[in-house]
């Protein structure tokens, strides 16, 4: 017994050194790279003083994001870091991701279709996970989707179908439907007509609007303004409610209160179908909207909402399957395991058809929240959110596997 003490102390200043080594030597801490690619596009002016100029929509929602994901990966031994990237208007696109993948392979791509393919037809980023945060294009969802595109931005149909349910719920079955001439005026007007048709309402006119509003922050821009729209939507067919579709922003703003016909407006303009508004605040939002106040010293944008839930995607992803590699975190964020919280009241997931996040859709004015989709009533076998967009029977999706 006294040996065995004796050896004991003898081999105490070992055990206490080896014990002091290791917690001065903590296991080397999992380390997660995130890049955020985005690009200089030409943005539409403010239609008034009152909106201000923002230059950093979705960087910031990404670096709030990054900061949530170390606030948690702090406790379990996470490290996480964002590599931004943002090229000029006239800069090389391709050139830039393919310098941001050789750090990295979970992108967040602040993208327009044309660049967001570019990205992902590269050979560098075949095996990466690239998040759009930016575009609704539906054929990005369709017939050019890619295995290595998921998407957090709603897509033209999911907002289209959140605003045809309600309209179906108010009872408002039969539109005029106002779009401009922009690709994405096109891409929108279109998934509205398919919404009315999937829901059972009616368009009983659609025209396209070619407005030139000229200097309307001049002193009598207001009173040109006032004179054009009644002469661009005179004589419509009867309707209940006003469409707009304009991106763009160059008539959508002044269809109200100018119509000829008095009704109330919807789409991109009036009544909008968001994934995130400065209005918001249900389900603790309001959180989310101080903390991102604080750290950017403005309100939350949309695409900032969008950037902030990708990163968090990336996030919740790591700490849930303790995983890291490329390949576990795709199999992983496609799996029924998978969720993401968003401030919307339920865990959101992808569909595995067409890397589509599903997710309630804010229906919101200028500065309060009116409703949220899918509306009560509109039942699915399994997620009422598919109610929402293109659901697996009708997508023109076709990946491998």
């Amino acid at each position: 017994m006294k040996a065995t003490v004796r050896r004991f102390v003898c081999l105490l200043p070992f055990v206490l050194a080896f014990a002091a080594g290791a917690s001065s030597n903590p296991a080397i801490p999992l380390q997660v790279e995130i890049g955020y690619l985005g690009r200089d596009y030409p943005e539409p002016l403010p239609i008034s003083l009152v909106e201000p100029v923002i230059t950093d929509q979705g960087v910031q929602g990404a670096r709030l994001g990054v900061s949530d994901n170390l606030a948690t990966g702090r406790f379990l031994n996470q490290s996480y870091h964002l590599d931004e990237q943002i090229t000029p208007k006239d800069g090389d696109i391709v050139a830039d991701a393919k310098a941001l993948l050789q750090s990295t392979r979970l992108l967040l791509a602040d993208l327009e279709p044309e660049d967001l393919l570019r990205l992902a037809d590269l050979p560098e980023a075949r095996d990466a996970v690239i998040i759009n945060v930016r575009t609704s294009d539906d054929d990005l969802r369709g017939v050019n989707c890619r295995r290595n595109v998921f998407h957090v931005a709603p897509s033209w149909a999911m907002r289209a179908d959140a605003l045809a349910q309600y309209m179906a719920w108010k009872r408002w079955n039969t539109w005029f439907l106002l779009r401009g001439a922009t690709k994405e005026d096109i891409h929108y007007a279109n998934a509205m007509k398919r919404a009315a048709k999937k829901f059972g309402s009616t368009i009983a006119e659609e025209r396209t609007i070619t407005f030139d509003p000229g200097n309307r922050r001049s002193e009598t821009g207001h009173q040109q303004i006032q004179a054009q729209i009644p002469m661009l939507t005179q004589s419509p067919p009867p309707h209940d409610i006003v469409f707009a579709a304009d991106t763009d922003e160059t008539f959508g703003e002044y269809l109200l209160w100018r119509t000829s016909v008095p009704k109330p407006v919807a789409g991109t303009h009036g009544l909008v179908a968001v994934a995130w508004h400065r209005a918001y605040e249900q389900y603790g939002g309001v959180q989310l909207q101080n903390r991102f106040l604080a750290m950017a010293k403005r309100q939350m944008t949309e695409r900032d909402y969008m950037a902030w839930l990708a990163a968090r995607v990336f996030g919740e992803a790591v700490t849930r399957s303790g995983k890291a590699d490329i390949s576990s975190l795709r199999a992983y964020l496609l799996s029924k395991d998978f969720q993401v919280a968003g401030f919307k009241g339920q865990g959101m997931s992808f569909r595995s058809w067409d890397r589509q996040l599903r997710q309630p859709i804010i229906l919101t004015g200028p500065r309060s929240l009116v409703s949220m989709s899918p509306q009560e009533g509109f039942l699915h076998q399994k997620h009422l959110t598919d109610t929402l967009g293109i659901d697996a029977p009708e997508t023109a999706c076709k990946l491998p596997g």
